[in-house]
């Protein structure tokens, strides 16, 4: 569950960088595919922390 946590944390700050047009033109491709995650990339940091709280929670040690 952490990796999935990392993967959209990894995902929503592409996102962020996409929306302020700051990786160049995959940004674009990435707007142009995934507008809804561009306007708002705190949907998917939401999904990351609650990815990561869903590990913290069912993890056993």
């Amino acid at each position: 569950m952490y990796f999935v946590a990392a993967a959209l944390l990894v995902l929503s700050g592409l996102f962020y960088s996409a929306s302020h047009h700051e990786i160049g033109s995959f940004g674009v491709t990435m707007c142009t595919y995934g507008s809804a995650f561009c306007d708002n990339p705190l949907i998917i940091f939401s999904g990351a922390a609650l990815a990561g709280a869903w590990g913290m929670f069912v993890s056993i040690k």
